[in-house]
């Protein structure tokens, strides 16, 4: 007959992870992956600002990353308004539309 003690002194058929140890422990391991936000200078702001204005102005087609804490958000539009006191642009795309806020753009660039 075999042993019914392991090394650690545990039955090993009563081991068990309850769901919400199981749901914490995951959620700590996402939380290990959360990044922070880049503090983008104020060359690399012009440059974004530009391209906002040029897409207003020209009708111009941009790509807009958006910092998200585990992985960055890329909308794909024209910017059909844009709003200097509440720093919002609005993006628009086929017949969607959103406001973004311009803190949360981190990379401006055509297409």
């Amino acid at each position: 007959m075999g042993k019914k003690l392991e090394g650690n002194g545990l039955w090993e058929s009563s081991r068990m992870m309850l769901p919400e140890h199981k749901s914490r422990i995951l959620e700590d391991r996402k939380e290990m992956l959360r990044r922070q936000q880049p503090v983008l200078d104020d060359q690399k702001q012009e440059e974004m600002e530009r391209m906002l204005m040029l897409s207003l102005r020209e009708h111009v087609r941009v790509t807009v990353v958006l910092f998200g804490s585990f992985e960055d958000v890329r909308l794909s539009g024209f910017v059909t308004s844009i709003h200097a006191h509440t720093r919002e642009i609005k993006l628009q795309w086929a017949d969607e539309w959103k406001w973004i806020g311009l803190d949360c753009i981190i990379d401006v660039y055509p297409g």
